[in-house]
């Protein structure tokens, strides 16, 4: 019996049927002729309140849900989730789903309705945007079945309960691979860099066909043999390129939901894929105020699966970073020269001004692209029609700090450094163009 009242609900139809047969008994007084239907009325809602009750819980049919995530989830990402409702009813009823979503959505009020025919089945879709890295819980479906009647709802609880982790964009990671080496690219941002200079890699001497390059004729081996032949290169792979993350507090700020953290985690995912998929060698460092985790760059199957994995436990930390700690573990961990992407961020001339003889002196040994952001929210005051007098003071100060990264930008340009200045939703982009660029001029 206490299992049965758990179950049953009455409806905001229910109270509004009994409230018309309430006004018709009230009317009936004064009116006598009213009082038959009044009766009448009543009898009848009391009839199909038990018929109702009935069908429903006096039946050993009921309906059954089943949902589908697809795992891992990906953050900053649109993930999709499907419900598959079925009735095992053998007349039409409303359901109304209730999904008990992780609590990190803070979503109180999910809520779904469908109407189904005896025996159909039907998908309910809907979309979920991750802003945390993490264990993720789903718990059970609830499911509130009624009738065409709608007087009495019965609530079936089905067991649902599901653990996903959700990891760096993967969704991205694949979009931008599909881009990068087809045909759309160019027009997705990313910039077919035309090869400029000698940076390939002996490969065979072979005979002379239509179309290769003049430049490359082996004189000696034609004279040997009688017949023109040319020297065939090889593109020089399996370079080591590391993405090293800052995890300090300026990496904290957030943007469009994620930190700048969480951007440069996605954007290391996407173009340690594409280095696997030119060949290179990748690899991950993160540091804050000291030295964290490590993924020595490497060329196997397995690698893009390790450093999914560092990422995906990566937090940040509270205190500033130590690019001495940096250095040392650099000239400890990277054997040979290699391309090194920094993510992190200067809010001032002066932070840059500290780090800089630390920078330049990684700048000797590696070939090194620092990548650091604009601050958007600064541009979009500076860019602001000025009002007052009020106005013009804070336009002018947010155009102050927006002059001082590209400044920055100079700075590290002067001593030889490379750098990106970049807005977060266009960091990906960014490095895998500054990637491709880089290995277009054969500068590693």
């Amino acid at each position: 019996m206490l299992h049965f009242f758990k179950q049953f609900y009455l409806t905001n139809y229910f109270f509004l049927y009994w409230v018309v047969v309430i006004v018709l008994f009230c009317f009936s007084f004064p009116f006598d002729f009213l009082f038959p239907f009044a009766q009448l009325a009543f009898v009848i809602l009391l009839a199909i309140l038990f018929l109702d009750t009935f069908i429903l819980f006096f039946n050993k049919t009921k309906v059954d849900a089943k949902r589908k995530v697809n795992t891992p989830l990906s953050l900053g990402d649109l993930n999709h989730v499907e419900l598959r409702v079925n009735s095992g009813y053998g007349i039409p009823i409303n359901v109304k789903v209730i999904d008990e979503l992780p609590f990190q959505f803070q979503i109180r009020d999910f809520e779904r309705k469908i109407s189904l025919r005896g025996g159909e089945a039907k998908s309910i879709n809907y979309s979920l945007k991750p802003t945390k890295r993490g264990e993720y819980t789903f718990h059970n479906i609830n499911l509130f079945v009624s009738t065409v009647f709608r007087m009495v709802e019965r609530r079936v609880e089905v067991e649902g309960k599901q653990e996903v982790a959700v990891y760096p964009s993967v969704l991205q990671m694949k979009k931008y691979e599909l881009q990068l080496f087809s045909q759309t690219a160019v027009f997705q941002g990313i910039k077919k860099v035309r090869r400029l200079g000698n940076n390939n890699e002996f490969e065979q001497i072979k005979n002379y066909v239509q179309g290769d390059d003049l430049r490359t004729v082996n004189w000696r081996a034609t004279s040997r043999t009688g017949e023109l032949m040319v020297n065939q290169y090889q593109d020089e792979k399996s370079q080591q390129v590391y993405c090293i993350i800052d995890k300090s507090r300026s990496m904290r700020s957030p943007f469009n939901e994620l930190s700048l953290l969480d951007h440069s985690i996605n954007a290391s995912l996407v173009l340690s894929n594409v280095i696997l998929k030119k060949g290179d060698k990748a690899g991950v460092i993160t540091f804050s105020d000291k030295l964290g985790s490590r993924v020595p760059a490497e060329v196997s199957g397995l690698q893009l699966r390790k450093i999914m994995d560092v990422l995906y436990r990566q937090k940040t930390r509270y205190l500033e970073s130590n690019f001495e700690s940096l250095y040392y573990g650099v000239r400890n961990i990277i054997k040979g020269r290699s391309l090194i992407l920094l993510f992190t961020n200067f809010e001032s001339h002066y932070a840059l001004e500290r780090n800089l003889p630390i920078l330049r002196r990684m700048s000797k040994q590696h070939l090194l692209v620092v990548v650091f952001f604009e601050n958007t929210e600064i541009l979009d005051v500076a860019d602001q029609q000025s009002k007052n007098v009020k106005d013009i003071y804070v336009k002018t100060m947010a155009g102050k700090f927006a002059l001082e990264k590209k400044k920055m930008v100079q700075e590290l340009n002067k001593h030889g450094i490379q750098s990106i200045l970049t807005k977060p939703q266009d960091l990906t982009v960014n490095t895998i163009n500054k990637y491709l660029e880089i290995k277009s001029r054969g500068m590693i």
